[in-house]
């Protein structure tokens, strides 16, 4: 599986899922979960309506993951994350790998060859981007290797993008990555 990291608007990204680090409401807030209910449109809020409506009547819980198709967005489907908010006491490095475990499970269950995901938790979540960067490559490749071996023999996926909003942070995955 290729890794990509790439300092670029995640809602433009041409892949098949992208990742949306969303709060446990499902209906919108600011930065990425913003940035990706506006670009996709109204129906995106429509659909996570529905899943609070049956799913999930108390919201997506701090690590699970669940999708929604892409409607306006160049990208097939939305996987909706909840990160864990360190301001809220959730300091538990494992509900933040399960955002990213969680996420590649539902792409592969969807058949996604392509994903991008966000610094999820990074910035208004307060996890320093060098530990969601960590986390975020630990889960990825261990995924790839576990697919390799036999492990998730069904997940087509085969290029993993970190789309990050900004220059800094950019910095930071990379040189996480290339240590």
């Amino acid at each position: 599986m290729r890794i990509d990291i790439l300092h670029d608007d995640i809602t433009k990204r041409t892949v098949d899922v992208i990742v949306n680090a969303a709060n446990s409401s499902l209906l919108g807030g600011g930065g990425v979960d913003g940035a990706i209910h506006r670009a996709a449109g109204p129906d995106l809020l429509e659909a996570c309506r529905e899943l609070r409506r049956t799913e999930l009547p108390a919201g997506l819980p701090v690590g699970a993951a669940v999708a929604t198709p892409g409607f306006r967005l160049p990208a097939r489907w939305v996987i909706h994350t909840v990160g864990p908010n360190r301001h809220a006491g959730q300091t538990d490095p494992a509900l933040l790998s399960s955002c990213f475990r969680e996420s590649l499970k539902v792409a592969a269950e969807l058949g996604a060859r392509s994903l991008a995901f966000p610094a999820i938790s990074a910035g208004i979540y307060g996890w320093d981007a060098r530990q969601v960067a960590e986390k975020a490559f630990d889960v990825v490749r261990s995924f790839s290797s576990s697919a390799s071996v036999g492990a998730a023999p069904d997940s087509p996926l085969e290029v993993v993008e970190f789309v990050l909003f900004s220059e800094e942070t950019t910095a930071v995955f990379r040189s996480v990555f290339e240590s």
